[in-house]
């Protein structure tokens, strides 16, 4: 279902570490809104609720609601440095549209719940 980069493994991994909390999960969920329709979100869970979709991946899981996992099939999550900061990212090939920030994306029929972009240009 969901994929992780070796570099997200890596980053997770360290991160739960460092937390004191290596035995908890990533959890990535899509929720209405953004400015394309749909947005990723991320937390960090220590359990999964009933439904969830559970990936383990090296040792680190990653959670999924079942609406998310709805918009999140094939996704990879990726692990990217840039000059603002390093952070998780999603890649989904079920977006159509997606914001320049790449937190906010379309999958064909979300026009009703965009909103104005937060991220400084489309």
């Amino acid at each position: 279902m969901i994929t992780m980069t070796n570099e997200a493994v890596t980053q997770l991994r360290e991160f739960l570490t460092d937390q004191g909390t290596p035995e908890h999960a990533l959890r990535v969920f899509v929720a209405p809104g953004g400015c394309s329709g749909l947005q990723y979100g991320m937390t960090i869970d220590e359990e999964s609720d009933e439904g969830d979709e559970i990936i383990s991946t090296q040792g680190v899981k990653v959670l999924v609601d079942n609406f998310s996992a709805m918009y999140l099939q094939g996704a990879e999550i990726d692990y990217v440095n840039s000059l603002m900061g390093g952070g998780f990212t999603v890649r989904n090939p079920n977006a159509v549209a997606g914001c320049a920030c790449g937190h906010s994306f379309d999958a064909g029929e979300n026009a009703p719940t965009a909103q104005g972009c937060g991220c400084g240009s489309h």
